[in-house]
C-alpha cells in the first residue's frame, strides 16, 4: 500500500533526475469540461516508468541493498526494461535485464544500447521473470519490479503529484490508462482527496475492471493493439488496493477506439503516443467517460515509444 506521503518522498529523491513534463490545454469547446493533456511521454526513454525506476535504485542505495558492483535486474523488453536500464546507467550501477528469446530484436538491440546486459530466457515473459528473480537470489542484485513494489509505483505517482502543482489543484477528474496499475495506484495516492482517478482499459486486457468485480486481482485474458504496453494479465496487488481505497473506477474502450484517437491526438495536436498512452484519452472521445458540465479533466498521455507509421 502506497499514500501521499511516499509520493512525496519519492518527488524528493528523484527531483532532477526526471523531466518535468509539461500540461497542456486541449481547444476549447471540444468537450463539456476542460481537458489537459499531461505530456508524460516526454519523459526520460519516452514513458512514465524512469521515475519510479529511479526512486526503487536510490531508496534502495539508501538503506544500502543495491551492490554498486552488481546493480540491478528487471524482466522486461519493454518500456520498463528501458527505464531501468536508463536509470541505472545514470546512478553508476549495471542494469541486467532478463526477456522472453521472442522479444523483437529491436527491443533488445534498444537495451544494449542503453548499456544494460541483457539476457534472453524462455518463450514467455514468465519464463523471463523467474529467470531474473533467480538471478537476484543469486547475485544480490536490486530487483525491479514493472509495476508492483511500493517504490516504483510512488515514483510513478509523481505524475499526479506534479499534475497538482502545475494546475494549482485545479483538476476534478484523472484519466489515466490501467496495464499492471502501478501509474493509476502512485497518481490515485497523489491526489487522494484532491481529485478522483478514473482508469481506462482496453476491453481486451481488463484487469482492474475484472479485479473489481471479483473483489480481487483475477487473470485475464490478453490481447490487443495495447498489450505491448498495457498487456500484464493481473492487476498489481498494490494497484488493486489503492484502487479499492480510493475509490478508482473503471471504463473499458475498444482497440477501434484507441487507435481512433491515438489519431486524434497526432491530427490536431502533433502528439505522436503509443497505443496504450491514447487509451486515457480514447475514454473522452469514445464517450466512456464523459465530463460533467465545468468539470477539470486531466489525461495522462503516459508513453511515446510506438512507430509512427503504425495505425
Amino acid at each position: 500500500m502506497i499514500t501521499r506521503t511516499d509520493v512525496d518522498e519519492a518527488a524528493a529523491r528523484i527531483a532532477g533526475l526526471v523531466r518535468r513534463t509539461p500540461v497542456i490545454e486541449s481547444d476549447r469547446g471540444s468537450f463539456s469540461g476542460t481537458v489537459w493533456f499531461k505530456c508524460e511521454y516526454m519523459q526520460h526513454t519516452g514513458t512514465f516508468k524512469a521515475r519510479g525506476a529511479f526512486n526503487r535504485m536510490l531508496a534502495c542505495r539508501e538503506r544500502g541493498e543495491l551492490k554498486e558492483d552488481v546493480g540491478i535486474v528487471v524482466a522486461s523488453g519493454g518500456n520498463a526494461g528501458l527505464a531501468n536500464a536508463y536509470a541505472a546507467a545514470q546512478a553508476g550501477v549495471p542494469a541486467t535485464v532478463f526477456v522472453p528469446e521472442t522479444a523483437p530484436a529491436m527491443k533488445v538491440r534498444k537495451l544494449r544500447e542503453s548499456g544494460a546486459s541483457v539476457i534472453q530466457r524462455g518463450a514467455e515473459y514468465a519464463v523471463a521473470y523467474d529467470a531474473a528473480i533467480a538471478y537476484a537470489a543469486e547475485t544480490g542484485a536490486v530487483y525491479c519490479h514493472a509495476y508492483d513494489q511500493p517504490e516504483i509505483a510512488a515514483g510513478a505517482g509523481t505524475v499526479g503529484s506534479e499534475l497538482l502543482e502545475q494546475l494549482g489543484g485545479g483538476v476534478d477528474t484523472v484519466l489515466v490508462a490501467v496495464g499492471g496499475g502501478g501509474l493509476m495506484a502512485g497518481i490515485a495516492a497523489a491526489v487522494e482527496g484532491l481529485a478522483n482517478v478514473v482508469g481506462v482499459e482496453p476491453a481486451t486486457a481488463p484487469t482492474l475492471h475484472a479485479a473489481l468485480e471479483a473483489g480481487t486481482p483475477i487473470d485475464v485474458a490478453v490481447s490487443g493493439i495495447a498489450a505491448d504496453s498495457l498487456g500484464a494479465r493481473r492487476i498489481g496487488q498494490i494497484g488493486f488496493e489503492v484502487a479499492v481505497r480510493t475509490g478508482v473506477k473503471s471504463v473499458l474502450v475498444s482497440d477501434d477506439e484507441i487507435a481512433a484517437a491515438r489519431s486524434q491526438l497526432w491530427a490536431e495536436y502533433r502528439m505522436v503516443v503509443e497505443h496504450g498512452a491514447a487509451a486515457a484519452f480514447a475514454a473522452l472521445t469514445a464517450g466512456a467517460y464523459i465530463p460533467g458540465e465545468g468539470e477539470r479533466v486531466a489525461v495522462i498521455l503516459c508513453g511515446a515509444n510506438t512507430d509512427p507509421c503504425t495505425v
